[in-house]
């Protein structure tokens, strides 16, 4: 889908796709092993390797909207994305999220936080990657620093 076809689209359809887009990503770099999950263990990626990340996600839902710790986490780690050129989006149903990232009862904890990274032996190329990486180049020009995203329900 090229930047014309995004543009175009109404605000539903776009936020539809958007989201189908994401969890298709999420799928793949999950297959590709190329996911970190959680709040510390993303900025310890972060401060590591800040080359190999290639999009974030974050994570809130009303249970932690109060929670200043996570707040102050999130945002130190908008400030290193925007920083670094990173793409990321927010999301509102921690639960979904952390369904479709991990199998790991331990994971559902944290999942306030995932990072799609690019593997050392070389960049694995998906197209829901490029498209979301254009709706965040989108929603920044019209001001939206980190645009909100519906995950698609099961």
């Amino acid at each position: 889908m090229t930047l014309e076809e995004v543009l175009i689209q109404k605000p539903t359809e776009r936020a539809q796709c958007t989201g189908q887009a994401l969890e298709e990503v999420l799928v793949s770099a999950k297959d590709n092993d190329s996911l970190t999950v959680g709040v510390y263990e993303c900025a310890k990626v972060m401060n590591l390797d800040p080359d190999s990340v290639s999009f974030c996600v974050l994570a809130v839902d009303e249970e932690f909207e109060c929670d200043i710790a996570l707040q102050i986490h999130f945002t130190l780690i908008q400030s290193f994305c925007f920083d670094n050129d990173i793409s990321i989006v927010r999301v509102s149903d921690v639960q979904r999220l952390a369904e479709i990232v991990g199998d790991k009862a331990e994971q559902l904890e944290d999942a306030h936080c995932v990072l799609i990274t690019n593997p050392a032996e070389g960049s694995w190329q998906d197209p829901a990657l490029e498209k979301l990486h254009l709706f965040c180049e989108e929603s920044r020009r019209l001001n939206d620093w980190v645009p909100e995203i519906s995950l698609p329900e099961r």
